[in-house]
């Protein structure tokens, strides 16, 4: 069986990650979807061999690191394609346990405005009306758009708990494995921001079709109680719209785009800002837009 390069996907919700995937899967060597159980299985397999089980003494460290490249290996063997991307939000709280069994592999973060992506939930919540989602634990967090908001930010939710490890991986040691990619800009200039994204890998280009996406998982989005979550538009475009959030609530998640503005950190970033701030790059290229859509600002290299 020939060896495969593992990628993996991560980032923060409704920010990109199904339709990155959507477009990595065109290429015949890339195998991509949404969110998988693999890191959940080794969590599962770490504290079957961690201290306070009775088996803990029985397995080396050496065997630890066998058994979970072997579920990685094994979750994947029926797949043809050489190069496979794994999706979790939990990837960004585990690099350490990524860089141990794939010293050179890469982490692709997808980003988003955090009052854009609480607009969504939102907009999700009350497009399956007759549903008490899953996203909420009880009738207290779905009572309002208030409650349900703070819910979702809450530091071991959907939103709040891949922020944080989104945050713990940028300013971690391995930071510069990671590339964020911001939602916007993505959506906006596909072309180029997956062309940065395999300069990044170290793959060879493909010409990918941004007129003919398609991806969908009705029966996982049906287990959540909210359809359509996984949908992907069939053509890569902007799509403008007006906030169904209350004004406040939405200012108040709007400033949590720490990305834009990361100071002390190695991550990489294919992010919008403001032209006047581009510093020439040192090492790879950067992807910066303007904040204004009407001021295009050619893409030029990976900010770090």
């Amino acid at each position: 069986m020939t060896e495969k390069t593992y990628y993996f996907i991560s980032g923060l919700p409704r920010s990109g990650s199904t339709l990155l995937s959507a477009l990595l899967r065109q290429n015949p060597r890339f195998h991509a979807g949404m969110t998988s159980p693999v890191a959940g299985l080794m969590e599962s397999v770490i504290a079957q061999v961690s201290a306070g089980s009775e088996m803990a003494s029985m397995v080396s460290e050496t065997q630890r690191a066998a058994l979970l490249r072997g579920l990685i290996d094994s979750y994947y063997a029926e797949v043809e394609a050489p190069v496979v991307f794994d999706t979790s939000r939990a990837w960004t709280a585990k690099l350490p346990t990524l860089m141990r069994l794939f010293p050179n592999t890469r982490l692709l973060c997808c980003v988003r405005d955090v009052a854009w992506i609480m607009d969504s939930l939102e907009r999700k919540f009350r497009q399956n009306a007759f549903e008490n989602t899953r996203l909420f634990a009880n009738p207290g967090q779905r009572a309002t758009v208030y409650t349900r908001v703070d819910a979702l930010a809450g530091s071991n939710s959907l939103v709040g708990f891949a922020w944080h490890a989104l945050k713990e991986a940028c300013f971690g040691e391995h930071a510069a494995q990671i590339i964020m990619i911001e939602y916007d800009l993505f959506v906006r200039r596909p072309d180029e921001v997956m062309g940065l994204l395999y300069d990044f890998l170290g793959e060879a280009h493909f010409a990918h079709d941004f007129a003919d996406v398609s991806y969908d998982a009705p029966e996982f989005d049906a287990h959540l109680g909210v359809l359509g979550l996984h949908k992907v538009h069939p053509q890569v475009a902007p799509r403008t719209r007006k906030t169904i959030l209350p004004p406040d609530l939405f200012q108040r998640y709007s400033k949590l785009a720490f990305w834009r503005t990361i100071r002390d950190s190695r991550a990489n970033r294919i992010v919008e800002q403001p032209a006047e701030t581009l510093s020439p790059a040192t090492n790879g290229a950067t992807a910066s837009e303007p904040m204004e859509p009407d001021m295009p600002n050619p893409v030029d290299a990976i900010n770090r």
